[in-house]
């Protein structure tokens, strides 16, 4: 199997790792970074892959899921910050009749984490003193807020508890509404990347976190998701491929 990294940062050198460990090539995909393949997204550049993993930014993550699917190849994306586009990018998908696994997080430890917090919120939701929040920390250098894990995290407690239908991402300068659930963030340092869902009640707080301790766990999820795509066609998301780890 040859995987093409679209983005070979940070994250792509750790999936480079990651796909090696499991005896798969690569192909390494940027307009800029040192040690690349190749500069841009073409016929040439991805003759040989099987299927494209892009982390690249927010900015181009759409124009490259274009590119990938008008040549064909199937394609895990784990950029964040464009699910505004998310309906646009299943047409793509369903013309050029390729497969497309995405996450916010690809890491199969938080995806447990997910599975945990659907079912706090369950049992919370029939609790009504405890009120819900989540804050999440990350580097200095991510180029979006709040993260894709917790645009993910908001979008669970919502589907499980009754009592919240809104999702409030901004600075908050008045009291926060009874159905409304903050979503708060903190950048600075090199934080892989921190999580915490809070239930708090006048008498006590219940936390749930999930810290990452560098980035090789996301990487490994990513080169999972990219075998599990591999011949399948439709768009998925995370939950799909946990279906299947967690039977």
């Amino acid at each position: 199997m040859n995987i093409a990294i679209i983005g070979y940062g940070k994250m792509g050198h750790e999936i480079e790792k990651a796909a090696r460990d499991r005896g798969i090539s690569t192909i390494r995909i940027d307009p800029n970074a040192e040690g690349a393949d190749y500069r841009e997204i073409s016929r040439e550049s991805l003759k040989d892959a099987d299927v494209c993993v892009e982390f690249t930014n927010p900015d181009v993550v759409v124009g490259n899921i274009e590119k990938v699917s008008k040549l064909g190849k199937n394609i895990v994306v784990g950029t964040t910050g464009w699910y505004g586009s998310m309906d646009k990018v299943k047409g793509v998908v369903k013309n050029a009749g390729i497969g497309l696994i995405w996450s916010g997080n690809f890491s199969i430890g938080v995806n447990a984490y997910f599975k945990i917090i659907e079912q706090a919120g369950k049992i919370m939701n029939n609790i009504k003193d405890y009120d819900v929040f989540v804050h999440e920390f990350h580097h200095s250098q991510k180029a979006d807020s709040p993260s894709g894990t917790a645009v993910m995290i908001g979008k669970i407690i919502i589907e499980n508890m009754e009592r919240k239908n809104k999702v409030v991402t901004e600075e908050l300068k008045r009291k926060i509404e009874p159905n409304e659930l903050h979503i708060s963030s903190t950048r600075g340092g090199s934080i892989p990347g921190t999580h915490i869902v809070g239930f708090d009640s006048a008498a006590d707080t219940i936390e749930l976190k999930h810290t990452a301790r560098n980035r090789s766990g996301f990487a490994l999820g990513a080169v999972m998701a990219a075998e599990w795509i591999k011949g399948r066609k439709g768009f998925y998301d995370i939950n799909d491929l946990m279906k299947d780890i967690v039977q």
